[in-house]
């Protein structure tokens, strides 16, 4: 007994100093951990949120002169609202990690401003916008001030959680506006409603956001839409709608980019943002497609895509109600439907167009046309009469007929063009004529079929946040514009900095139950509600037949066929409720499974391996043991 004991203390002692030696290893290991691979991460998220990307990196190299960052962050923000401070340490980790890319060309101080101190008032005259805190009215603050060394600046005035997810594209865009104060100069033609009317007033109208984003990145000089000829100081083109363009603003066009000029132009055969209520649209200038033909494309005239599997869902009246269809030629366009090869689509993820037109490839063309989105197979060519006025969204899914062909929403065109306009007498603001002969000359376009995804209706959404408008992306229209533009320019280094993801990620699977079920049950509850209408208008037309008395005067066949009515009428609701639940029961099924896997089935999956290893090692201490036969002792 008495060795026993000494083993097991003697085993005891042991475990305590196997912990005691694990202990320290397990610190010496973190310490060293924490000093040499500080720079190493790895990132196990689907789009890789938290990696730093190529275009971050190259900004950061190209830093030529120090750039100082005062990161703001209130404490007490913090304790009123914990989700802030959580975001605070994402920002600061994020600010260092550049800190430490930028190899001394960034430096970055922390800063508390505290109600009525010298840092509160360094942060006010930064420009950073407080938010109220404490009862007593003290101003909390959460915002990014940068100079450099030529008195510029660039201020991120307070950290909204509604832009938590483009926090990447927030920072090195400040940082690339303090690297890079000399930018290029971008003309702009446009013929829709973009701009605002400068009043600034809450009931005024507001520049497009898109003007905005391409403000800080460009010198953006607006062009009228009567211009003869485009200045050499422009250094790219952006034309917005030019099929109302007159044929000597259209020839400018074609004379810039036979220069030698990069031009992104937003063609569309139905621009909703620039319909009025009442009025016909203004007609095509048919010189448009000649110079979409020189390029090597043309615009389908008076017809728009409409993509069943990439349909948008929306609300439309009904006669029991708001009723939510796929509306056809409303497209949500995924990566799949992207040349994701082509830089201009980095980090695009969804882009948003309405009632886009159709662009063709022109046969024995001298260019290249090389498609960048386009349709499903699942596709088919609408009368641009169809989406017009108040469309009849049930109507175009039920008339809908799939030709099985991908149809081309934008392309980009390289390669040698000749002039549309060079046997014209149109002529440049000198006088000179546009062009002498029609010889071929390197061209590098992009031509999108859609105008309406430029509107903020279609990819953005507003919220206000103390006074201050708050602008979250739905879709990546505004990444993938300010993407071609760069791209365009010559400068790749921007192209991955836009937002590493999107507020809105749809359930992909959730999408495409809520679809078939579409297909499979609209046309039978539209047909119940057209019946369900018909009934209820012949049961109206017999209870209101009144005589110049006023007094009702109802026949036995009336009364017999009010009762009849009224019974038909409970039966088509009944039917109707039961069509209408059908179209969530593969998704309500689908939701069931989702929370059992959630709640119940990896507990239940956890207890059975504990289980499992629990009989396992009962059944090993239960089990006899074999002990060895001991030698018999030979006795002499």
């Amino acid at each position: 007994m008495r060795w026993r004991y000494l083993e097991r203390l003697e085993g005891t002692r042991l475990a305590i100093a196997g912990l005691g030696v694990a202990a320290v290893l397990f610190l010496a290991v973190n310490v060293f951990a924490n000093g040499a691979f500080t720079s190493m991460q790895w990132d196990l998220t689907q789009n890789k949120l938290f990696t730093v990307s190529e275009g971050t990196r190259k900004t950061l190299n190209e830093i030529d002169e120090p750039i100082t960052l005062r990161l703001y962050f209130s404490r007490s923000l913090g304790e009123a609202a914990p989700r802030y401070a959580t975001y605070y340490a994402r920002v600061r980790e994020l600010l260092r990690r550049y800190e430490d890319l930028a190899d001394g060309g960034i430096n970055l101080t922390l800063v508390d401003p505290k109600p009525f101190s010298d840092t509160e008032d360094r942060a006010v005259a930064d420009g950073l916008q407080g938010v109220p805190v404490t009862p007593a009215g003290d101003l909390g603050y959460f915002g990014l001030s940068g100079e450099n060394s030529t008195d510029g600046t660039a201020l991120i005035p307070f950290f909204t959680l509604e832009r938590e997810p483009f926090l990447e594209y927030d920072l090195t865009k400040l940082i690339h506006r303090l690297v890079n104060p000399d930018r290029k100069s971008l003309g702009l033609i446009s013929t829709l409603p973009m701009f605002g009317d400068g009043s600034g007033l809450p009931g005024g109208r507001r520049d497009w956001l898109i003007l905005d984003q391409l403000r800080e990145f460009f010198d953006v000089d607006i062009l009228e839409t009567d211009t003869r000829y485009i200045p050499e100081t422009i250094n790219l083109l952006m034309v917005v709608n030019p099929g109302t363009l007159g044929s000597s603003t259209l020839s400018a066009i074609d004379q810039f980019v036979q220069r030698g000029g990069r031009a992104l132009v937003f063609v569309d055969p139905h621009a909703e943002s620039a319909m009025k209520p009442g009025m016909p649209p203004p007609p095509t200038n048919p010189d448009l497609n000649r110079l979409l033909n020189t390029w090597g494309l043309s615009l389908i005239p008076d017809a728009v895509a409409a993509d069943a599997d990439n349909a948008r869902r929306v609300s439309t009246g009904g006669a029991s109600g708001d009723m939510i269809f796929d509306y056809l030629a409303w497209l949500s366009l995924p990566v799949e439907a992207m040349d994701t090869g082509d830089p201009v689509m980095a980090n695009v993820e969804r882009l948003h167009l309405a009632t886009a037109g159709i662009l063709e490839q022109e046969p024995d063309t001298s260019t290249e046309v090389r498609p960048l989105i386009t349709t499903s197979l699942r596709s088919m060519r609408l009368d641009v009469g169809t989406v017009r006025g108040i469309p009849d969204v049930a109507g175009i899914l039920r008339a809908f007929e799939s030709e099985d062909r991908q149809e081309i929403l934008a392309a980009r065109v390289t390669g040698m063009a000749a002039s549309a306009f060079s046997n014209d007498d149109a002529t440049n603001e000198s006088g000179a004529p546009a062009a002498e002969e029609a010889a071929l000359k390197p061209i590098n376009v992009i031509v999108v079929a859609d105008t309406d995804l430029l509107s903020d209706h279609f990819w953005v959404s507003a919220s206000d946040f103390f006074g201050q408008q708050v602008n979250v992306p739905t879709a990546s229209n505004g990444d993938f514009v300010l993407n071609a533009l760069e791209n365009l320019s010559g400068s790749d280094a921007l192209i991955g900095l836009r937002g590493r993801g999107l507020s809105n990620r749809p359930f992909k699977l959730v999408e495409d139950l809520q679809r078939e079920a579409e297909w499979r049950y609209r046309a039978q509850e539209q047909r119940l509600q057209d019946e369900l209408k018909d009934l209820e208008s012949k049961l109206n037309s017999i209870r209101y037949r009144e005589t110049e008395a006023g007094e009702v005067l109802l026949t036995a066949e009336d009364k017999a066929a009010l009762d009849r009515f009224r019974v038909e009428i409970l039966s088509v609701r009944k039917q109707l409720r039961d069509v209408q639940l059908a179209l969530r029961t593969d998704i309500d099924r689908l939701q069931t499974w989702i929370k059992f896997i959630n709640i119940a089935a990896v507990p239940l999956l956890l207890g059975c391996v504990l289980a499992l290893v629990g009989v396992i090692r009962y059944h090993r201490r239960t089990r006899p043991r074999n002990t060895p036969e001991q030698p018999a002792m030979i006795t002499e």
